[in-house]
């Protein structure tokens, strides 16, 4: 790897500080990539850490100078390799620029810096008595800048939807190391195309987000949860379509099924009763009425066939359910890594069809696993149609791999077959390049190509990823 010392000599007086730019071969290994398996990824010559907008202005200046690639970066959280490096890049690590610049609670936004991590946000809104709903499995590790970048989701969508549908501002640095602000801070505003929109989710392939304005809500009421039982996958997704169908808005509402359960039961025992097919985990925070709500859920849960269905009694056990689900994730890569000794490793799926379609997307991922022979576990945000089938692979085995890319690319299709998406929450980074082509065909790929050369007319921003 060639080392451009004229670049490293301008960054370093761009970045003065200690840790600004680093250059040592194991440190540069260490930000490689995200958290996305089976996708190609390089080592980049130079880390950055800038800790101002202008730091990072002058970082894209030098690289679009000298026509170096940049990789934005944040907690590497991601699935899909939308945070990967390529051979010889600047990687554009966002974590130092962490602070939450003001909480306006009369007007109920927020600003902060990227890297803020998504949990010290919602704590540091929660003392004000306001709430920030998106909530990402990582929301203890992924940064906020790193979920606008993806319009990452999380378990409270079904009713507040995902990070796009509380963004209302940003700051961004172009490639041509410009500052754009687009959005507001004011409760409505139509001024202009919505850039704001555009940013949001472009997985840093059109600018560097480094400021970022969410609108916030008040605290919700205290959540009542309960967990059904089910003997069969389909009839957990049956509840779910009746629950959804009659209008009810549950704060979560979130499907484990027996290969999940089993791997979160041996990654950290809490007693999951891991001989059912599936469990359902439902909440609401509707206030007084959330007593009646829970009953209504509960009766359709029983007459979509719930073996059992049990009511959390205290915000305690509903908190460990709520732990149980997040587990999901590394669990079945501990599971991966027993299953496999030599090689284990899985590939996480992230589809969402309409959701009067969803047992139809069940009982094809069921089909699926069992006629290529795989292990698929679902988990999933249900009341949103969203699901993540998780494949179990052998990465030392070419046949599991094969085989494990076959899955995928079977699951991909039929979610797609059924009138869904190719992600509903991850990204496509560079796992799912194709199946975005596929989806919004030609005319959909010229126009965001277009776009990209409009703002990135060199791309050197983030370069190969989504399309």
């Amino acid at each position: 790897m060639d080392l451009n010392m004229g670049l490293v000599e301008e960054l370093r007086g761009a970045l003065p500080h200690e840790g600004g730019v680093l250059t040592d071969p194991e440190l540069l290994r260490s930000y490689e990539h995200d958290e996305a398996d089976l996708v190609p990824y390089g080592t980049p010559s130079i880390v950055v850490r800038p800790r101002t907008t202008g730091q990072v202005s002058a970082v894209l200046r030098a690289a679009s100078r000298h026509r170096v690639p940049v990789i934005p970066q944040g907690a590497r959280s991601g699935l899909a390799g939308g945070a990967n490096a390529i051979e010889g890049a600047i990687v554009l690590s966002l974590i130092g620029m962490n602070d939450i610049i003001d909480i306006d609670a009369e007007n109920r936004i927020a600003v902060v810096q990227p890297g803020v991590v998504n949990a010290q946000l919602r704590r540091a809104v929660a003392a004000k008595g306001l709430y920030y709903p998106p909530d990402p499995g990582s929301w203890e590790q992924s940064t906020i800048g790193g979920n606008v970048s993806t319009d990452a989701g999380g378990m409270c969508c079904v009713k507040y939807g995902v990070t796009s549908d509380h963004v209302i501002g940003l700051e961004v640095v172009l490639a041509s190391g410009e500052v754009l602000t687009c959005g507001r801070r004011t409760a409505k505003g139509v001024a202009g195309y919505d850039l704001t929109s555009l940013f949001v989710g472009s997985e840093g392939t059109l600018g560097v987000i480094t400021e970022i304005t969410v609108r916030l809500r008040p605290a919700p009421e205290p959540s009542l949860t309960l967990v059904a039982v089910f003997d069969t996958f389909p009839a957990a997704g049956a509840a779910v379509s009746a629950i959804v169908g009659s209008g009810m808005q549950p704060s979560m509402l979130e499907l484990i099924d027996r290969v999940a359960m089993s791997a979160i039961e041996a990654y950290r025992p809490m007693d999951l009763p891991t001989t059912a097919a599936a469990l359902l985990i439902a909440s609401v925070d509707s206030g007084g009425q959330a007593p009646d709500d829970l009953d209504r859920i509960s009766a359709m849960c029983r007459a979509a066939g719930a073996a059992d269905v049990f009511v959390a009694s205290d915000p305690a056990e509903a908190d460990a359910l709520l732990a149980a689900r997040r587990l999901a994730h590394p669990a079945l890569e501990h599971f991966a890594a027993h299953l496999f000794p030599l090689g284990g490793g899985i590939m996480v799926d992230d589809v969402a069809v309409p959701r009067t379609r969803l047992v139809e997307l069940i009982e094809g991922i069921e089909r699926i696993a069992t006629e290529h022979g795989v292990v698929v576990a679902t988990v999933g945000h249900a009341g949103d149609g969203n699901l993540h089938p998780i494949i179990v692979i052998d990465r030392s085995d070419p046949v599991s791999l094969a085989q494990g890319q076959k899955v995928f690319d079977a699951i991909m299709s039929l979610g797609l077959s059924l009138g869904g998406t190719s992600t509903g929450e991850h990204g496509v980074g560079l796992l799912k390049r194709d199946w975005l082509a596929r989806e919004i065909g030609p005319t959909g790929l010229k126009a965001h190509r277009s776009i990209k050369a409009a703002l990135d007319p060199d791309n050197i921003l983030n370069p190969g990823k989504i399309f």
